[in-house]
């Protein structure tokens, strides 16, 4: 059975479509990257998904509950961690997870939190005021008080936005950890590393999905081609390459202009021949996940 498994998801505000005919499955167990720009839909439909929007439209499961009719139970069995942290700055650690568990009812609290403190090495900080935390530590906080109620499903809306790298590695590597004992991972971010670690990755802009699939999948299924143009790379430069027949992105690398096209062969003719004409070099590139990421960006209206 999917975890998640909805189908023609749409959501208005007014007249204004904001999530319009979304299809998503994501099997049990599994970590799938949510992409999108700013504004494509990812918090709505996340929210429709763990029962706090009700769809206009659309249909589906969500941990075998329908995801209209059910919603109350979606939301017992779903950790939804926000954007902003949104717990009691100016209660303590301890105290933040102890009024959570009381939300949930759950049987012998103090134990309970004590696990979760301990789970997530939150121990020698559990008296320290939320508010007083670094962007890190309420992350890791944000974290435990999601899954102290033992959810098979966690929804991560964008959770190492402002996070350093450290923090963020050990927060995948917990996320791992989760899926490997079955939790199912929705998550959306805007980190590249990040999606490339998802077991499959969909991508969302302005309401419609437009791509879903492995990383390597939706890298081969944009159909990009990539030159490494090596040399001096100054403005100018960047800006005389981007007016190439068959540019579609120029970005620069160190030294090295990283020049993408949807046409292969038009690509290498005009790359190769502005490189000879400059005494530069050009040779064949890997198309990364961003340059995918940017291409559909730059499709959307």
């Amino acid at each position: 059975m999917s975890a998640i498994d909805v189908v023609g998801l749409t959501k208005r505000f007014g007249a204004r479509t904001v999530v319009d005919n979304v299809s998503l499955r994501v099997e049990e167990g599994e970590i799938v990257g949510f992409l999108g720009p700013n504004g494509s839909g990812k918090t709505t439909t996340i929210r429709m998904i763990c029962g706090l929007l009700t769809p206009d439209a659309g249909s589906g499961t969500v941990l075998g509950f329908d995801v209209i009719k059910d919603a109350r139970k979606i939301k017992r069995e779903v950790g939804y961690m926000t954007q902003r942290f949104s717990f009691y700055e100016d209660l303590t650690i301890q105290e933040n997870l102890t009024f959570v568990a009381r939300l949930y009812e759950l049987p012998a609290r103090a134990k309970t939190v004590a696990d979760t403190l301990a789970g997530l090495g939150l121990t020698s900080r559990r008296h320290q005021l939320a508010g007083t935390l670094s962007g890190g530590w309420k992350q890791r906080l944000a974290l435990a008080a999601c899954i102290m109620h033992h959810p098979k499903l966690l929804l991560l809306d964008e959770p190492t936005a402002g996070v350093d790298p450290k923090a963020r590695r050990e927060f995948w590597d917990e996320i791992h950890r989760l899926a490997g004992a079955g939790v199912t991972v929705l998550v959306s971010t805007h980190y590249m590393d990040e999606a490339e670690r998802c077991h499959r990755i969909s991508y969302i802009s302005y309401g419609h999905m437009l791509a879903a699939g492995t990383v390597d999948e939706v890298i081969a299924a944009a159909g990009l081609s990539t030159f490494v143009l090596r040399g001096h790379a100054d403005a100018d430069l960047m800006a005389e390459v981007g007016r190439l027949d068959g540019v579609a992105q120029v970005a620069p690398f160190g030294a090295a202009l990283h020049v993408v096209g949807p046409d292969r062969e038009r690509l290498a003719a005009s790359v190769k021949a502005y490189a000879a004409a400059h005494g530069l070099t050009a040779e064949p590139g890997l198309t990364s996940l961003e340059d995918v990421f940017i291409h559909f960006m730059s499709k959307a209206a």
